[in-house]
């Protein structure tokens, strides 16, 4: 679409987070707590050309807002944000640096790895003492001034009105359930039934030959491997490798294009992945998503300004107390989420409504789900996560599985989440194993982990 590049924003709602057309205009709205200003840019159809700037006037409770008239769906845009530079207390604001919308449903461009899209100037970090002494670093940390919209990740305006045909879940009780953990790809590269153009994709999934081999297993519900769009870490594309399982996610509501047979539009795609939910569906067989909410593929303060850190990282993540510049590492990937942030816990929320009511989904299984639950002292069976979902109309009756531990202080709660919910239990899982392969398990053991 043709944007008048001095068109005026108005003020526009706080709610619904992200970008919503409404059937005349887009509405827009974005949280910081910390920004003095968030700029909407908006780009050509390629999104290559920055063709428009635009401040949001609204702001209400921390969240940015500003209505756009005319506007339509396909309108691709990205942020800016406007703050405090000051790394060594948590803030990053650097408006040379265009961000993704957290709350993006389809995301537009290839991302290439480059210092461009680091916050500050990458030389920093080549001194000698940069891992003795990354407070001084962050202290004395200058920001990259170039600009790197060209090659930044960007969203599009979408709007799914989709008729599911009368769609309906199996609905099959927890002691029916017989769950199979796959890779949407590696279940379906090598299935010799399955043809070739659809190996590895959701198309794959939903093919007669993979849904009859499931069905003769007696599977009633398939948990999937990350299915949101990820980013393969810098060190691995430095060694010529991919994240493969894809727990680095970039993309919150958006499915991968990399494992869709119609990859030739984000509509596509979504619509390529509903198709394979419905098939399932039809088979009998629930979805289950392996969801990664406990960091996100920003990676520790050497990682590059995509969105969140951007945008609000003193907000976005758990920093340490005494430290501020420095993550809290309770994933071991570089940073966590922090949900004690009720933004950040409605942004969670969001994504899984999302999932469930969208895109028809049954229930998620969690990474590192302790990280749900910590609050200010440690894990908290009663904390707002876990309250969140028990109450809420949309996911309340979804199957909700624990990874029950992190890495960070008292990170193993195995038996520890709250009723309703199940739990992978790998004590349980390896005796098991051990026994019926028999590798070292006693019988002791085996009656312990089966009562």
């Amino acid at each position: 679409m043709s944007v008048d590049p001095i068109m005026k924003l108005q003020s526009g709602r706080a709610f619904p987070m992200g970008a919503s057309f409404d059937g005349e205009g887009v509405n827009f709205a974005v949280f910081s707590a910390h920004a003095r200003a968030i700029e909407l840019c908006l780009f050509d159809e390629q999104g290559r050309h920055e063709i428009a700037r635009l401040q949001l006037p609204g702001h209400t409770q921390d969240v940015w807002h500003g209505y756009l008239p005319g506007a339509r769906p396909g309108l691709i845009y990205g942020l800016r944000a406007s703050g405090p530079w000051r790394p060594d207390h948590g803030h990053w604001f650097n408006p040379s640096k265009l961000l993704l919308d957290p709350w993006a449903r389809e995301i537009v461009g290839q991302f290439e790895w480059d210092d461009l899209h680091l916050g500050g100037q990458a030389a920093a970090w080549a001194s000698p003492d940069a891992n003795a002494h990354p407070d001084r670093i962050l202290r004395e940390l200058r920001p990259d001034l170039r600009d790197n919209a060209s090659s930044a990740l960007k969203a599009r305006v979408v709007a799914d009105e989709v008729d599911w045909g009368g769609d309906r879940a199996p609905l099959h009780d927890a002691d029916d359930t017989v769950l199979y953990e796959l890779h949407v790809k590696g279940f379906t590269r090598c299935h010799p039934a399955i043809p070739e153009a659809l190996r590895g994709t959701y198309a794959g999934l939903a093919h007669p030959a993979s849904l009859a081999h499931l069905q003769r297993l007696g599977i009633t519900a398939v948990s999937l491997l990350p299915v949101h769009q990820h980013l393969d870490e810098r060190r691995l594309v430095g060694q010529g490798l991919v994240n493969y399982w894809g727990y680095n996610t970039l993309g919150f509501f958006a499915p991968d294009p990399r494992l869709a047979a119609s990859a030739s539009s984000g509509r596509a795609v979504r619509d390529e992945f509903r198709s394979m939910v419905r098939a399932l569906h039809h088979a009998g067989i629930e979805v289950i998503l392996d969801v990664v909410f406990n960091h996100t593929c920003e990676s520790d303060e050497r990682g590059p300004l995509l969105s969140w850190r951007g945008l609000d990282n003193a907000s976005w993540y758990r920093l340490d107390h005494d430290r501020p510049g420095v993550y809290v590492n309770d994933t071991g990937c570089g940073n966590t989420l922090d949900l004690r942030q009720p933004r950040v816990l409605q942004f969670v929320l969001d994504s899984l409504r999302y999932w469930a009511g969208c895109l028809h989904v049954d229930g998620f299984r969690f990474d590192l789900a302790t990280v749900l639950g910590r609050a200010e002292h440690g894990f908290d069976t009663c904390g707002a996560f876990f309250k969140a979902i028990a109450q809420d109309p949309v996911l309340a009756g979804k199957k909700m599985i624990a990874e029950p531990w992190d890495l960070g202080p008292g990170g193993y709660q195995l038996g520890s989440f709250p009723a309703g919910w199940f739990e992978w239990n790998d004590r349980f899982r390896d005796t098991m194993r051990g026994w019926w392969l028999q590798h070292k398990a006693t019988r002791g053991e085996f009656a312990r982990r089966l009562c």
